[in-house]
This record gives C-alpha cells, sequence and structure tokens, in this order.
C-alpha cells in the first residue's frame, strides 16, 4: 500500500496525530477541507503556549512544520467515501475522475470534525464566534463582569447557566421552554435571572450584541450570548464504515476506546467527531493518542 495511514481532516487533533506518525517516519496522508470547525473565531484561548492566537494562524504553523517530515503529504481534498480493502482501507477523493484509483492505507484516522446547527433565530449566526458563544472556558475571560445570556437549547443548558454566572450577571432564556422546581432552584443558587419568553433575534452593531428581542417586544441588553448547539458530523465515513455510534448532549459521537480505536479495527477517530466537551487542547490530546496508537498497530499487527 502507498500509505501506512490516511488521515482525514487537518484540524487540531488531525494534524497531531499525523506529526507524531511522521515523526515515526510512517507514510502518512493528511486529507484537509480547510474548514475547522473554530474558523469563526478570532482566537483561541486555553491552549498551552497559544492563548490569544487565530486559530486559522495555529493550524497554519502546524502543517508547515509537518511538512517538513518527508513521509508526509497535505492534500486540500475531501474524503468522499471510505471502504475496507486488501488488508487496510481504500478512500475515494473528491475531484477525482469517475473510476480514477483511490487512496489506500493500513490504517484511517478520522479527524473530519463536526459542524454546529444554531437555532434558526435572526442575528444569530452573523456572531457565532464573536459575541454568540459556546465555551465559556474559551471565551468567557474576554466578557467578565459584562451581561450574559444562554439560549436554553436543552436541560443541559441549565447547566451551561450556572458556569456561565461565573464570568458575570446571567440570564437564561428560556425561549418558550419550562423549567423543573429542582432546576429552578439551581438557577436561584446561582443568582441566574430567567426570562421565559420567546427569543425572535439579537441585535447589535456589526458582531457585536447589544439586546435579545423577545416575542412581547421587550429587549433584554445582553452582551455575550451563550448557546450550546446541535452538532452533525461532517463527512458520511463514520456510517460508511459501519461504526459504533453513540449519541451526546450535543449530537452524534464515534464510539472509541482508550486508545481512540473506533468499533472498526484498524479506523481510529479523535477530536469533537469522538469525544465531549470540546476544545483545542483535548482535541491535540486525543490526535496525539490516536497517531501512538495507530504507529504501534503499524509495528505490532501482523
Amino acid at each position: 500500500m502507498k500509505y501506512d495511514a490516511i488521515v482525514v481532516g487537518g484540524g487540531f487533533a488531525g494534524l497531531a496525530a499525523a506529526t507524531y506518525l511522521g515523526r515515526a517516519r510512517r507514510r502518512v496522508l493528511v486529507l484537509d477541507t480547510r474548514r475547522p470547525r473554530n474558523r469563526f473565531a478570532a482566537a483561541s484561548h486555553g491552549f498551552l503556549g497559544h492563548d490569544g492566537r487565530a486559530p486559522q494562524a495555529i493550524l497554519a504553523d502546524a502543517q508547515a512544520q509537518l511538512t517538513r517530515y518527508p513521509t508526509v503529504k497535505i492534500r486540500e481534498v475531501a474524503a468522499q467515501r471510505a471502504s475496507a480493502h486488501d488488508g487496510g482501507f481504500a478512500v475515494d477523493l473528491s475531484g477525482d475522475a469517475p473510476g480514477a484509483t483511490p487512496v489506500e492505507a493500513r490504517i484511517l484516522i478520522l479527524a473530519f470534525g463536526i459542524q454546529d446547527n444554531l437555532p434558526d433565530i435572526p442575528g444569530l449566526a452573523q456572531r457565532w464566534g464573536s459575541s454568540v458563544l459556546h465555551c465559556p472556558y474559551c471565551h468567557g475571560f474576554e466578557f467578565s463582569n459584562r451581561r450574559l445570556g444562554v439560549l436554553y437549547r436543552t436541560d443541559m443548558s441549565v447547566h451551561q447557566a450556572q458556569l456561565v454566572a461565573e464570568w458575570g450577571p446571567t440570564t437564561l432564556f428560556l425561549n418558550g421552554n419550562t423549567l423543573s422546581d429542582d432546576h429552578q432552584a439551581a438557577l436561584a443558587h446561582r443568582d441566574v435571572r430567567v426570562e421565559p419568553g420567546l427569543v425572535t433575534a439579537v441585535q447589535g452593531p456589526g458582531q457585536a450584541l447589544t439586546s435579545v428581542q423577545l416575542q412581547d417586544g421587550q429587549a433584554v441588553d445582553i452582551e455575550a450570548l451563550f448557546v450550546a448547539p446541535q452538532s452533525t458530523l461532517t463527512s458520511p465515513l463514520a456510517d460508511q464504515l459501519g461504526l459504533e455510534m453513540t449519541d451526546s448532549p450535543m449530537g452524534p459521537m464515534i464510539v472509541t476506546d482508550d486508545s481512540q480505536m473506533t468499533s472498526r479495527v484498524g479506523v481510529y477517530a479523535a477530536g469533537d467527531i469522538a469525544r465531549a466537551p470540546h476544545s483545542v487542547s483535548w482535541a491535540v490530546a486525543d490526535g496525539v493518542t490516536a497517531g501512538t496508537a495507530a504507529h504501534r498497530t503499524l509495528v505490532f499487527a501482523p
């Protein structure tokens, strides 16, 4: 086979896996569509040594460093289909002519990431990553002691509101949903205000946020709104390979063991597609785990 491993996804998890395999002098192909999940954010926070840097800049540096390893190749192309083939795996690539020979490898590492699907509320999408946010650990500090909000999507939003209150005065927008007595008591304990009305829009100049508009005409002053969006996998490869999946509060997730091996021997998954919660640091760590475990498989498997 031409490659020892094909890594599908050139984000933080995929590049970390490829780096360790490259350092082991293995032949690696990275397939990257250049559309990482955090491309909407101007800065990444909490990643050791890179706090406050643009995520695209971190990835560009990582790719440049990876290409110094002579056995690693990066292609800006999508993986269209994957299947078991001749003791390994074959991957069809987008843009290839019909009948073109697929690329093959003994090991497949999936790190293609997820897509965030926001509630259909005017103004949310244009502010995603700037003033409409998901992770308070990633972006809460920048909004310290300012007026914060959480948009209810599931019961986990109650937990999110309790957490966000650590950074500033917080309002939970129920958007027409209801709370149990226990949840109301928990929110009151954290001094979280509850607004039951339907949310019709969020407003503010440019990507900034100044208010949440309610159906009754009320405008609630807010400077950052946190929401846990529903997520979906950005690639059909997991289904094509018949991998075991599970449901997380955010969406479907590939099941892996402690080595990031999926339910199919020889296929690993790393990053947001195989864990919850999410962060750049966790994605890199999972990529390292997948890369080193894949190398051991290459060494010791018959």
